[in-house]
């Protein structure tokens, strides 16, 4: 499932999904838009996780819960914690970051 957020409310998605990997980026970053149909591409072929697109920018509440610094971060979160995150514009990290929350 992939979804853009249209409010600041990543906390509840979080929290009511088992596994969300986030894409934090903003309308000016060039690596961000590079990397959105990549992110839109993995979110096609993995329906049992939540893929969430985040306006860093837009969603300060949102951005807290994984301290964006850098543009893109790609986050993974499981049961409702913070797996690990990755600012990159290389579908490895994406891919790597997926794989740690798909293994147990």
């Amino acid at each position: 499932m992939l979804q853009e957020l249209e409010n600041d409310i990543l906390q509840e998605v979080v929290a009511n999904n088992d596994n969300v990997i986030v894409q934090y980026s903003a309308s000016w970053c060039g690596n961000c838009r590079i990397m959105k149909p990549k992110f839109k591409k993995l979110a096609g072929e993995n329906e049992n996780i939540n893929f969430v697109i985040v306006d860093a920018e837009k969603f300060p509440e949102s951005r807290k819960l994984a301290n964006v610094n850098n543009l893109p971060t790609f986050a993974a979160f499981k049961g409702g914690q913070l797996v690990n995150q990755v600012q990159t514009n290389k579908i490895d990290g994406l891919i790597d970051l997926l794989n740690e929350v798909t293994s147990n």
